[in-house]
């Protein structure tokens, strides 16, 4: 009794899970506004996880540490964004860290695109290709 007690207790052990790119502190320490280009920031943390949409001046590095039990859904337990800014000339302007409090819920809508056609039931689609069939071909091609 004890040794299954102790093998189910065991299975429920979290399991943290990191996702994205999440900078060593050093090397984020090293970006200087206005003394560091986007080849120097390449070279020091990487390529970045998502850029502006528009251009090419903000980049954002976005890391996340989730918690999962057993069969649960994966809990979030913090997630970091840095939020790296240029100006025109390619140099660091700004270098911002945001957090998971800094993140905000975003309802989504739950309107849908209506498609065209005709609904049809259950019945109708089991009904509707009753009578409809294809005539054989014979060996000579025709009907």
């Amino acid at each position: 009794m004890a040794l299954v007690a102790t093998s189910v207790l065991s299975a429920c052990n979290s399991i943290i899970d990191v996702r994205g790119n999440r900078p060593l502190p050093q090397s984020l320490d090293q970006i200087v506004p206005g003394k560091v280009t986007k080849s120097d920031v390449v070279a020091l943390i990487g390529t970045p996880a998502s850029t502006s949409l528009f251009s090419d001046d903000q980049w954002f590095y976005i890391s996340s540490r989730f918690e999962t039990w057993a069969f649960f859904q994966p809990v979030e337990l913090d997630r970091e964004v840095i939020e790296i800014d240029f100006d025109r000339a390619g140099t660091v302007s700004a270098v911002q860290r945001l957090g998971l409090d800094d993140g905000r819920e975003v309802a989504m809508i739950p309107r849908e695109t209506p498609a065209p056609g005709k609904e049809l039931t259950v019945l109708e689609q089991i009904l509707g290709n009753v009578g409809r069939y294809n005539k054989p071909i014979d060996d000579k091609g025709s009907k």
